[in-house]
């Protein structure tokens, strides 16, 4: 009998020290989820005094990479969470050195949506991300990404180009005050449904309406590719209508 209870004891011991160890080995973020994992605790909300006072540290920094290095380490000093720190960096690294800060977080599963803000940008300084799917970011205004041969192929694109010679696909205002639609794929997949202004040509020409897009993801979020959708037409002069960038209209 005293033996039975000696062998249970050390058989709790080793399962306890087992799950301990198995514990050790999963990394843990911020919000207790995987390392990797992106989520809300990300999420930063510049002062208003922040660009003013990172350009006055940072402006004599040589350029680049100095600069913008300078600048992601005035975002500690200015109490920025950690985890919103970590991925700024992660994002510079992977973007090929543009600074981006989380300023928004939709989580959706399995790929949530961030948005973000470029602060040294001279144009369109708002962004959106697709995360935490494979790849771990997506980047939405990455329009090399785009089905643009679907588009081009279709009578619609072609009808507006016949109007507008020089149209072509330009990058949405992704202001966080518009949400991208969604919507179940095939095989219990996720696709984002966004807009993307036609423009005649340059930043500040004609615009010709919007190109929608779906953002195709599989049921475990691994990124498919997109799909052209349709157009939709150019507002009227003068009419109060919601930016390009929402992607709530169906073609």
């Amino acid at each position: 009998m005293r033996r039975a209870l000696q062998l249970a004891v050390i058989a709790a011991l080793l399962s306890s020290a087992i799950a301990q160890n198995q514990a050790s080995k999963t990394p843990t973020g911020q919000d207790g989820t995987a390392e990797n994992k992106i989520g809300a605790s990300a999420v930063w909300q510049m002062p208003s005094i922040f660009l003013a006072n990172a350009h006055k540290a940072c402006d004599n920094a040589s350029q680049p990479p100095s600069f913008a290095e300078c600048f992601i380490a005035q975002m500690s000093k200015a109490g920025a969470p950690a985890a919103a720190v970590a991925f700024t960096e992660m994002l510079y690294r992977q973007n090929g050195g543009d600074v981006g800060i989380m300023s928004g977080f939709n989580p959706v599963g399995p790929v949530d949506v961030a948005w973000i803000v470029y602060p040294l940008r001279a144009n369109t300084n708002n962004g959106l991300l697709l995360v935490n799917g494979s790849p771990t970011i997506v980047n939405a205004e990455d329009l090399k990404l785009l089905d643009q041969k679907g588009m081009e192929q279709s009578f619609q694109f072609q009808d507006v180009q016949n109007q507008f010679p020089k149209v072509g696909v330009w990058p949405g205002d992704r202001d966080g005050t518009t949400w991208p639609n969604t919507q179940q794929g095939p095989n219990n997949g996720l696709q984002f449904i966004l807009g993307y202004p036609l423009i005649n040509g340059c930043h500040a020409c004609a615009h010709a309406g919007t190109a929608l897009f779906t953002w195709n993801f599989d049921a475990q979020g691994k990124f498919l590719g997109t799909t052209f959708m349709g157009l939709t037409p150019a507002p009227l002069p003068g009419a109060n209508t919601p930016p390009a960038s929402s992607g709530l209209s169906q073609p």
